[in-house]
């Protein structure tokens, strides 16, 4: 009986571990989209971007239940309540990445209804890509339970940082050339800014993995104290 129902348990972990994943996919492709829609100034494209957003918090809220029903009824411990507890956390940083998709959308239609912007559309494909590899990074590391994949994903949020603040300074250039341009070019500084909250819930969702495996609680952690922890265990 307790061997059928410790079967069951794993099972029922095995199947938040598979609903996360569909989740991130689904994140990870509205954030694919919603970078291309804005490059490309694709309206039909970004209103797709917005048409998933419902499919992402129905996803989130049958997540956030069947975490509380595994905690009433199974009442796990240790590694197994490790998995729960960070399941509902990484939860909620993919349903806020998929919010930022939603914005980053909504300003590719703005600039469809304005014109495009006279610059930043290469700072937009850069940042894109480096965060879009960050979350397909944090999903792989979930899924392999991969503290050191989790870790060189925490590593790419600085580099990201780092992009994000010289991408500024190039769109506060845009904007002294010409300042007839300001309102779109606004566009463009508010999807970077999005692109980079992307890279740190990605960042979350790494420390998230790590207290899962490791049992360490590395929020608020510099990368280099982070490092350390982990070399020592």
């Amino acid at each position: 009986m307790e061997r059928h129902i410790s079967q069951r348990f794993d099972s029922d972990l095995e199947a938040l571990k598979s609903q996360v994943l569909e989740m991130g996919g689904i994140v990870e492709q509205q954030i694919i989209d919603s970078v291309k829609a804005i490059e490309s100034v694709n309206r039909p494209l970004a209103e797709h971007v917005l048409e998933v957003e419902d499919d992402i918090d129905r996803r989130e809220v049958l997540l956030d239940e069947n975490c509380t029903m595994i905690l009433a009824c199974r009442q796990p411990a240790a590694s197994d309540l490790r998995m729960v507890l960070s399941v509902t956390k990484m939860t909620r940083d993919l349903e806020r990445m998929g919010d930022e998709a939603q914005k980053i959308a909504q300003m590719a239609i703005a600039l469809s209804d304005d014109g495009a912007a006279p610059g930043g559309y290469e700072e937009i494909r850069h940042m894109g890509a480096l965060v879009q590899k960050m979350v397909n990074s944090v999903l792989d590391a979930f899924a392999r339970f991969d503290a050191d994949k989790a870790l060189d994903v925490a590593r790419a949020d600085t580099q990201v940082d780092r992009e994000y603040k010289s991408a500024m300074r190039e769109i506060v250039t845009y904007m002294m050339e010409d300042p007839r341009s300001i309102g779109r070019v606004m566009n463009i500084l508010w999807a970077l800014r999005s692109i980079e909250r992307i890279g740190d819930h990605a960042r979350n969702i790494a420390e998230h993995i790590i207290y899962l495996v490791k049992g360490y609680d590395v929020r608020h952690t510099s990368v280099h104290e982070i490092e350390k922890r982990l070399n020592k265990s």
